[in-house]
């Protein structure tokens, strides 16, 4: 990750949440294209040494992402993110959720809200973008599952992801 890029993540006990803000080397387009596009989006989004393979994606408010995060052995691990509201090329707020493999919902565990907001900043040459994710845990055991470091190192790991992605994509 490029030093002058900025990481921070933010976890807030009283009220369940966890903040996360990055930023990337890449114009809010580009950045948007990558967080919804399933083709990109399955060559970023897991943490190392994990992939992730799209079974469904639906981006659109009501819609969905269906997808299994998969093992380097092959296991596949599967979520669902239900799009509540879409405000293109500004923010994305979906309710996620564990899933079985036809994308039915886990009933044991509450729904994640999450918000992701994108924000240009410009600087002397092109712009970069900073995403501002707002994560809000439906269950106190599963926030405190994800109010941890290892999560923070998993989601540090997955947007490093990203940054070779964009530069790879930004190029053509």
């Amino acid at each position: 990750m490029n030093p002058t890029l900025a990481f921070d993540f933010k976890v807030n006990i009283e009220n369940k949440t966890i903040h996360i803000t990055r930023e990337f080397a890449a114009d809010p387009e580009l950045v948007w294209k990558a967080w919804t596009t399933a083709g990109l989006l399955d060559q970023w989004c897991a943490p190392n040494p994990y992939r992730t393979e799209t079974k469904t994606l639906d981006f659109r408010e009501g819609g969905f992402w269906h997808y299994a995060l998969v093992s380097p052995e092959g296991e596949k691990h599967w979520s669902r993110y239900d799009y509540k509201k879409i405000e293109p090329h500004k923010s994305i707020t979906e309710l996620r959720a564990f899933s079985d493999e036809e994308g039915r919902v886990s009933p044991d565990f509450a729904r994640t809200e999450c918000t992701v907001v994108f924000s240009e900043i410009p600087v002397a040459i092109g712009s970069k973008t900073r995403i501002t994710i707002t994560e809000k845990y439906g269950s106190p055991e599963m926030f405190e599952k994800m109010a941890t470091d290892s999560h923070r190192k998993g989601f540090s790991s997955h947007l490093k992801n990203l940054d070779k992605l964009l530069l790879t994509i930004n190029n053509k």
